[in-house]
């Protein structure tokens, strides 16, 4: 079967369980890029044609908008109440849709096909109910948000990607480890362990990744359910006009040839705002826009623009740093965290490593998720900045985490991404 077959075969079948109305959740797993909101969108329209009210939560305003405009383009005939908080000023991407109205109450919406807005503001909503709901990046969800709104819904589609950052908390969790509804595992995690009855699908085809990026993150990422690219060898490139002038540009051009690039910094402790490894990454994106890249990809060629590079760290003070030092002509480059850049995708992307530079090994520099956002945004080519001795670093660090009773065991292991992903850079 072909890529897009493939894809329309395993979606079909979700509608179908969808709507036969055998089982009370569904849930589909997606790698980065197949299409999760597509998805979202797809089965919001035709659950909104058969007449009954839909209910829609997301995780972030962001999603939020970013589904609506989706809905505007796809069904526009299709009214949509977007639930926001009180002080909530609607992007342009919302004012967009021709028949979406904003007010932060239920009542307010008037009677929507669809009323859309964050797990936040969902639990909120203490009256009504509806027959349908999908939860959008559900393995971002909490559990615990999730049990606040379920009242709310009759049936519902759960559509995210389990590679990736899993919920976090500020305040300490040991108190709820190892009990099936702890609310730091994700909503779907805890909605299979007590309902192991529930389909699960799985969407085989990434269409961002490229034929060189697919199978190294499915085999680091997804080692037990893989998944391949949209896209062929030689189906894209990117190809810069002015040649190449020192180690950086040598880096961007290994990374425009294969896919993947690495820039090695001398091996230093360093402090986690690095500035040497910071003003690399800044200018890795400054040469490539001097560079004057051109991507050809299946949906056109054009020139490689500032918004069409993002840069990712895993703190937001490295970002800061790594923001401050762009020049002016590279201001509209994308430079966020991990988490902030959940979803996104672009052209290319150059990536801080979370290890480069560090003493230790701690869980949250190992989280696997943390990796895999930072190395799966990209559609042409991603470059990763990091000091030498990381290996090492990793070899001298084995786990210590407690391992507690009831508690899933996740796999693949921080550990076990971050070798896997080194070896193929220094391959690259």
């Amino acid at each position: 079967m072909s890529p897009a077959e493939e894809a329309a075969a395993v979606i079909a079948a979700v509608l179908s369980d969808l709507r036969s109305g055998r089982h009370r959740g569904v849930v589909v797993d997606s790698p980065p890029g197949a299409g999760k909101s597509t998805l979202v969108v797809r089965a919001a329209g035709e659950l909104a044609e058969t007449g009954e009210p839909l209910m829609i939560v997301a995780q972030t305003n962001e999603q939020v908008d970013d589904l609506i405009d989706r809905l505007g383009t796809r069904s526009p005939e299709v009214s949509v109440g977007r639930l926001s908080a009180v002080d909530y000023e609607a992007s342009a991407r919302v004012k967009a849709h021709p028949s979406c109205r904003v007010a932060p109450k239920v009542t307010d919406l008037g009677s929507p096909s669809v009323t859309i807005g964050t797990a936040a503001k969902w639990a909120t909503v203490t009256e009504g109910t509806w027959p349908w709901a999908i939860v959008d990046e559900a393995y971002q969800m909490r559990s615990d948000a999730l049990l606040r709104v379920a009242p709310r819904f009759e049936r519902a589609l759960f559509v995210g990607d389990p590679g990736q950052l899993d919920p976090f908390s500020t305040v300490e969790v040991d108190r709820w480890v190892g009990l099936s509804w702890d609310p730091m595992q994700s909503a779907v995690a805890v909605l299979l362990r007590h309902n192991p009855e529930l389909p699960v699908h799985r969407l085989p085809v990434s269409w961002r990744l490229p034929a060189s990026a697919a199978p190294v993150v499915a085999e680091a990422f997804y080692p037990f359910t893989g998944f391949r690219s949209g896209t062929g060898p030689g189906d894209r490139s990117l190809v810069f006009g002015q040649p190449a002038q020192g180690p950086l540009d040598e880096v961007l051009d290994t990374a425009a040839a294969t896919g993947w690039g690495l820039y090695e910094l001398p091996a230093r402790f360093t402090v986690r705002t690095d500035a040497e490894a910071a003003a690399a990454c800044a200018e890795l994106a400054a040469r490539a826009l001097t560079r004057q890249g051109v991507a050809s990809s299946e949906s056109g060629t054009g020139p490689l623009t500032a918004d069409r590079i993002a840069i990712g760290a895993a703190h937001r003070d490295q970002v800061a740093v790594i923001r401050s030092l762009l020049p002016p002509e590279a201001a509209e480059v994308t430079v966020d965290t991990a988490n902030r850049l959940q979803g996104r995708e672009y052209d290319l992307t150059v990536v801080l490593h979370p290890l480069s530079g560090r003493r230790d090994a701690t869980a949250f520099h190992l989280e696997s998720g943390r990796l895999c956002v930072l190395t799966s945004r990209h559609r042409h080519a991603c470059v990763v900045v990091a000091r030498a001795g990381i290996a090492e670093l990793l070899d001298a660090h084995p786990s210590t985490e407690p391992v507690h009773l009831n508690v899933p065991v996740k796999f693949p292991d921080g550990w076990e991404v971050n070798q896997s992903m080194l070896a193929h850079l220094y391959r690259a």
